[in-house]
């Protein structure tokens, strides 16, 4: 192995050394505890530490770098005291998520560490959004983020990639080839003879580099990094190395040829800098024994303190509260109550926007054809004016990277708003909302300062993949916020609320509802309380709860029966709900239907439902009734419609309940 220090200074050579010994010498012990039953689980990177040591030497202390399972130097080059790791690893309170994620899932922005999930690839996006806060901000910082040759698989790295691209984001993709994903070799998991070529596809500059040869890395990281801070641009580089131990222990090697462990065994990365050392009369005998004995004794030291550390006590309101960031919530009143204009839905929605976009320059829009375009609604139409392309951006048709890049943008200190053209092309972004908005803050303490507006429903032909409400999907994830508003001031107040939050608001705006209503807005910037209701009409007979283009089916139906005695309540928001609004309105009447425009089976009224028979029974004069959708998918032909939605079955639910 041929080692080059170039300008690196002998000083600099042993501290690349400790560097690299650190992380071994923590993982033999791992690897003895594990055999104790100390710990129940490790992911070794053993012969591939001069990838994650070399790269995050290469990078400053102020620049993001996210990491994957295996790069356990990432973590020691940054200096995060053995003990803190080691109680993450083992559940306790003082680890970076208290107990509620394993290993390195987790991220701090103390160290500039962002970690990764399960689902390999959805950090690649993060790391877009991190780096494009930085464009925005003009800082002059480079990101990196690893991934697997395994993970390149995935659409993640595909879309991450291309947005990069486009985008001139300075961002580092290192690929850390190891040979195996799992026990899937290389040959079976692609068919290009490089995956750095794939560099090609997306004009973007590529290397292919030897990751055991940690000063190969750090120097090609490092002219890499100094040239994309200036010249921002993404550029791939992939590392080859070899994984020398199972995926995980307990998954063991022995579908691996004995000759590869024999042929990477040769080209072991701390060895190999140890044996150039001594060459070079750099280090010697003496001073490698000092060095390890230093290491061992405070790995010893540092375990032992969380293995000290007191086991967790479970506390129910802790983890419910913690799955959201603080937020007071308290309503903003417009400067000018008696200033009001009677405006649509549509221009609302984009009212709130704007003057949103005016409150915090730090604020960013993203989305399909959003900018000049004005997007597919024209609801951001003149904003690029305003605000700038910077600001106002149009994307790629990626929705997955686009959440993704949101995400990154909080953590480095935006504010996130994304376009998702149709509701129904959430699915294309849903493991990003799922799993990493949704549960970021409950994992590690790092809000989700995202938005994702939501144009939905049916009503106007558009079949089964333009007209879906969807919103159940996501009232049962707990860390999302979902709101879907009903009249221009309530959209105008929400949106404005849902942008001022720190969590991430799934934000519902019915298509139909657009250019269809109106009624006086406040001109001024104002926001309304997420999780509260509006009761728009009393009455003494039932109850009907709704929400979205439910509430104007129920006030048509009611306007054309006045003989009925109704409560009409308006949700406004789904998670969370008004229960006491609800249950004070069930106990007065005692009879309740509950209409939504989503299908029956595993609606949001089945939820509304069971909290009224669990918390309402001895008040009920009658079964709680659910007018909803049928149970299939969204036609497109308008008669075959109309016999879908829930509207057409209101009269006849309403009768059947008055009659019990």
């Amino acid at each position: 192995m041929n080692f080059d220090p170039k300008d690196l200074s002998d000083k600099s050579l042993i501290k690349f050394y400790k560097h690299l010994l650190k992380p071994r010498m923590i993982e033999e012990k791992m690897l003895i505890l594990l055999r104790q039953g100390k710990i129940s689980k490790w992911f070794s990177g053993i012969g591939q530490e001069a990838i994650a040591v070399g790269t995050t030497l290469a990078m400053h202390p102020d620049e993001y770098i996210l990491p994957m399972h295996r790069n356990l130097g990432v973590f020691t080059s940054r200096d995060i005291p053995l003990s803190r790791l080691m109680a993450q690893w083992q559940g306790k309170s003082s680890g970076f998520t208290k107990g509620r994620d394993r290993s390195f899932h987790f991220g701090t922005k103390r160290f500039k560490i962002i970690g990764m999930i399960s689902h390999l690839g959805p950090q690649l996006a993060l790391a877009d959004g991190i780096a494009l806060a930085d464009i925005l901000k003009d800082r002059k910082h480079a990101t990196l983020v690893f991934t697997g040759e395994g993970a390149t698989s995935e659409g993640d790295f595909h879309e991450a990639l291309n947005v990069a691209a486009v985008w001139d984001l300075p961002v580092i993709f290192i690929i850390e080839n190891n040979a195996y994903g799992l026990s899937t070799p290389t040959n079976e998991q692609y068919r290009c003879k490089n995956l750095v070529d794939r560099a090609i596809g997306y004009g973007m500059e590529g290397h292919r580099i030897d990751g055991n040869n940690i000063l190969e890395v750090y120097h090609t990281i490092n002219d890499i990094a100094l040239d994309i801070r200036q010249k921002p641009r993404p550029v791939l580089v992939e590392c080859m190395t070899f994984r020398m131990r199972g995926h995980e222990e307990a998954s063991g090697t022995k579908y691996i040829p004995q000759e590869l462990f024999e042929e990477w065994e040769k080209k072991d990365p701390l060895k190999n800098f140890e044996e150039y050392l001594l060459n070079e009369k750099i280090i010697d005998q003496h001073l490698i024994s000092e060095i390890r004995a230093d290491f061992k004794i405070e790995i010893e030291a540092e375990i032992e303190l969380a293995f000290a550390e007191e086991e967790i006590a479970a506390n129910t309101d802790t983890e419910v509260n913690d799955m959201y960031a603080p937020y007071s919530g308290m309503p903003i009143g417009p400067l000018n109550p008696l200033s009001k204009t009677d405006i649509r839905y549509i221009d609302a929605i984009s009212d709130g926007l704007r003057q949103s976009m005016q409150k915090f320059p730090e604020m960013v829009i993203m989305g399909q054809d959003i900018a000049e375009y004005g997007g597919a609604f024209k609801i951001t139409q003149g904003f690029v004016g305003e605000f700038g392309k910077g600001r106002v951006r149009n994307t790629p048709i990626c929705e997955s990277a686009i959440v993704g890049a949101a995400l990154g943008l909080s953590i480095n200190g935006c504010k996130a708003v994304m376009e998702m053209q149709f509701a129904d092309f959430v699915t294309c972004g849903f493991n990003q909302i799922i799993n990493n908005l949704a549960k970021t803050h409950y994992r590690w303490a790092e809000k989700a300062d995202v938005v994702i507006r939501m144009p939905t429903g049916a009503g106007s032909g558009a079949g089964p993949f333009h007209s879906q409400s969807n919103e159940a999907w996501f009232t049962k994830t707990p860390g999302l916020k979902v709101v879907y508003p009903a009249f221009p001031s309530d959209a105008k107040g929400l949106l404005a609320a849902a942008i001022d939050d720190p969590n991430p608001v799934m934000f519902f705006e019915h298509k139909y509802l657009y250019r269809a209503i109106s009624e006086p807005v406040y001109d001024d910037y104002f926001t309304l309380e997420i999780g509260k209701a509006k009761v728009l009409r009393n009455g003494e007979q039932l109850s009907i709860i709704t929400y979205g283009l439910g509430v104007h089916w129920a006030i048509e139906y009611l306007d054309e029966h006045p003989e009925l005695s109704a409560d009409l309540i308006d949700l406004r928001s789904l998670q969370p709900w008004d229960k006491d609004s609800v249950v004070k309105s069930v106990k007065k009447t005692g009879k309740v239907i509950i209409l939504h425009e989503d299908t029956l089976t595993g609606g949001f009224g089945a939820e509304i439902s069971a909290h009224i028979a669990e918390h309402c029974f001895e008040y009920l004069d009658a079964p709680v009734v659910r007018c909803a959708s049928l149970d299939t998918a969204i036609p497109m032909n308008k008669a075959l419609e109309d016999n879908f939605l829930a509207k057409g079955r209101i009269g006849e639910q309403v009768s059947r309940l008055l009659d019990y």
